[in-house]
């Protein structure tokens, strides 16, 4: 789980925007994408692992990733929420 004090300082690299931790409803839709191999990141590789936990953009669009607690913010790995369907 992410310290609350990092959370407070973590912004979206591209837009500036504050970020949130994914709730189970997102985790899920995002995991039934990778299920169907179906999902890509913004840098158009295929998702492969399960997203146990993210980070989602105050505007709802992006998650990023959290991996073994650290959060990663690269644009590239960057999962397009509303592309999933």
């Amino acid at each position: 789980m992410l310290n609350s004090e990092l959370l407070d300082i973590l912004v979206c690299p591209e837009t500036k925007q504050t970020l949130t931790v994914a709730d189970a409803e997102v985790l899920d839709r995002v995991n039934q994408a990778v299920e169907g191999k179906s999902l890509v990141n913004q840098g158009g590789d295929r998702v492969k692992g399960r997203i146990e936990e993210g980070l989602v953009r105050e505007d709802g669009k992006v998650l990023y990733p959290v991996k073994d607690d650290i959060p990663v913010m690269l644009l590239d790995e960057a999962i397009r929420l509303d592309t999933l369907p």
